[in-house]
């Protein structure tokens, strides 16, 4: 398998995490964000949507980053991310989507770059931005662990790794650049010093990549 992956891109930081999780083979191929590459000829045929990351496989491409962290544990329910019954499944989703849905997409690079270009806001307005859809869905992550039956103190939702945890961690990364005050969410934030504790997660990490800057 072929990754299409940026080191900052918080789609391809999912994959890559789940990939070393399960203990996956895989080529990383970097696609720099920031000089447009993702909008080459050669890449929309990989991706028509232009977007990171890509996951190349043998039956084809796919390329949103949920839909190949579902299809993963389909193909290779070893090491499951998506952990116990149809109830559990379905709470381990709800904090995914929380997170990979309501939170990341309005803070996407993509996103900021209109502001800055097209909208013309400052800087500082940018970060304005950034750190208020942030906060907004950090308060409710919080919330939701600390409501939840699965969450014990460990990761998300129980003793291992889920897809909550490969989308959480991507996240609060990116917050910790914008100076996101992570005091405010101590679960949170405990869940993501654990991660950091693995392997799957450190060889992930966004300083670890090949294409780091």
């Amino acid at each position: 398998m072929k990754l299409y992956t940026y080191f900052r891109s918080s789609a391809a930081y999912r994959v890559r995490i789940a990939l070393n999780l399960k203990g996956l083979t895989h080529e990383l191929v970097p696609v720099n964000l920031l000089k447009s590459a993702q909008n080459g000829q050669d890449y929309l045929e990989v991706n028509p949507q232009g977007l990171l990351p890509a996951l190349a496989t043998e039956k084809g491409n796919i390329g949103q980053s949920l839909a190949i962290l579902e299809w993963l544990e389909a193909e290779h329910p070893e090491t499951p991310i998506l952990p116990g019954d149809h109830w559990n499944q379905a709470q381990i989703r709800n904090l995914s989507y929380a997170i990979a849905c309501d939170i990341h997409p309005i803070d996407n690079l993509r996103v900021l770059k209109y502001l800055s270009s097209e909208l013309k806001v400052t800087d500082e307005q940018k970060t304005t931005w950034y750190k208020h859809w942030v906060e907004v869905g950090f308060e409710k992550i919080e919330t939701m662990l600390e409501q939840s039956d699965l969450y014990q103190g460990q990761f998300c939702c129980g003793g291992t790794p889920t897809l909550a945890d490969i989308n959480l961690v991507p996240q609060v990364f990116n917050a910790l650049r914008f100076k996101v005050d992570m005091s405010a969410y101590p679960k949170i934030a405990a869940v993501y010093k654990l991660c950091n504790t693995l392997p799957a997660f450190i060889d992930a990490a966004p300083e670890n990549q090949v294409d780091a800057t």
